[in-house]
């Protein structure tokens, strides 16, 4: 299965209530990172964003938070954002409204247990999410945020030059970016982030927090 690499604009547009891309003027760029914290992998991803003086938003799945507190705590202390990926991972899709809502208070206070400032970002797992669910999440107060390019970085079935070409062929002034700090992306992952981060910096980007 091959997914879209760029979000069209009339999907953007019928969408209008999730934020796919946060224009401007500034050549800022918005890279995210999905599921972790991940042992190793969330900290390489750290130690790389750090070498190119980057910031970014990691959207975190609650029991991951719970797993691994200490690798979250080191996201918050160099200065990235924060975001709430539910707190088991749900598909939207398959999942009652009430039971969606449910688990991504539970996500949030994960969060809140770590003394982390409360964000109201909210990441749906696989993209995938109810109207239903939306106008809940939305009405608690989260703002829902998807992204204009995916990296494709877990599709294991694709070649890092092609995971890295997605993010570079697509890539814009405003850009919300995906990538995954998980296991099962980090063949992509590995190869493709520090290119990346290279090709931005190159051509006067600069990654900013999603706030």
């Amino acid at each position: 299965m091959r997914f879209w690499t760029k979000t069209n604009y009339l999907v953007k547009k019928i969408f209008h209530n999730y934020i796919w891309d946060i224009p401007n003027n500034k050549n800022k760029v918005y890279l995210t990172f999905d599921d972790g914290p991940t042992p190793e992998i969330t900290e390489w991803v750290l130690s790389q964003l750090c070498q190119h003086n980057a910031k970014s938003t990691f959207f975190c799945i609650g029991k991951n938070i719970e797993k691994h507190p200490e690798i979250f705590n080191k996201v918050i202390e160099n200065g990235h954002a924060i975001g709430n990926h539910t707190f088991n991972h749900l598909k939207g899709w398959e999942t009652a409204t009430k039971d969606y809502a449910e688990d991504t208070t539970l996500c949030q206070s994960a969060i809140k247990n770590q003394k982390a400032s409360i964000s109201n970002l909210f990441r749906p797992p696989y993209g995938r999410i109810k109207l239903s669910q939306s106008k809940a999440l939305r009405k608690l107060g989260y703002k829902i945020v998807m992204w204009d390019v995916l990296s494709e970085d877990f599709n294991q079935k694709i070649s890092p030059e092609e995971c890295l070409q997605n993010v570079l062929k697509n890539t814009q002034s405003g850009s919300i970016i995906v990538f995954h700090d998980s296991k099962k992306a980090w063949k992509n992952l590995e190869y493709a982030l520090p290119k990346t981060l290279e090709f931005l910096k190159n051509k006067g980007f600069v990654c900013d927090v999603i706030t």
